[in-house]
Order: C-alpha cells, then sequence, then structure tokens
C-alpha cells in the first residue's frame, strides 16, 4: 500500500488541524495504522494507532484527550484530529502501515512497513 499524509500546517496554541492518510494500492483491510512524529533533533515517537478491522485506537499519554485517529472506509483514509495543540507538538508528522496487526501493539516505528511522506505541523505560542 502507499501512503499519502496532508493536513499539516502553522497553527496557534490551542488551535486544531486534521492530518488525513489516504491508502492507495490496496483497501487496509487488516491493517494497523499508525501515526508518527518527529520533531528536530529527536527520534521518531509513536502518537496514534488504530486497527482498522475492530476500529481500535490506541494513543501516546502525551496526546490523550487531545487527538482522535478515526478512518473512513469508503475513502480508506485514516484522520488526525488534533485539538488544543501545544508548541510540544510541533513535529512532523508521518502515517504508517503494517498488514497484520501486531499482538501487543504496535507503538515502535519498525513494527511498520510502509511509510507516507511526512506532513509538518508546527504550533506557534
Amino acid at each position: 500500500v502507499q501512503l499519502q499524509a496532508s493536513g499539516g500546517g502553522l497553527v496557534q496554541t490551542g488551535g486544531s488541524l486534521r492530518l488525513s492518510c489516504v491508502g492507495t494500492g490496496r483497501t487496509f483491510g487488516n491493517y494497523g495504522i499508525g501515526w508518527f512524529r518527529q520533531a528536530p533533533g529527536k527520534e521518531r515517537e509513536f502518537v496514534a494507532n488504530i486497527r482498522w478491522s475492530m476500529n481500535r485506537p490506541t494513543y501516546a499519554d502525551s496526546v490523550k484527550g487531545r487527538f482522535t485517529i478515526s478512518r473512513d472506509i469508503a475513502k480508506n483514509t485514516v484522520y488526525l484530529q488534533m485539538n488544543s495543540l501545544k508548541p510540544e507538538d510541533t513535529a512532523v508528522y508521518y502515517c504508517a502501515a503494517r498488514s497484520r496487526w501486531l499482538v501487543g501493539g504496535m507503538s515502535n516505528p519498525a513494527d511498520y512497513d510502509s511509510w507516507g511522506q511526512g506532513t509538518l505541523v508546527t504550533v506557534s505560542s
């Protein structure tokens, strides 16, 4: 599957953005889809993921209650709704996919085998 991420931009603290990750070439089916982010000088970190077939989300503690991951089956698309954004949310955001969900969760970048290009989110203070 090929992934295309979009929706990044510049927003003020407290604002909102919605990122999209469109899958082409295959339907997501039994996939796990994740969002990661990488700030300058930092390692890529887990943000959220969703088990497509069961519509079951998981979140990093740093975004719980602020971010929501969701899916649109008809569009083969995963969204990341980001509310109450903070300057520390500034990063390049990536979506990733794995064709089979891993038991025990998928919060490590190495768990994924397809990656989209990043989309930059900048939160100004």
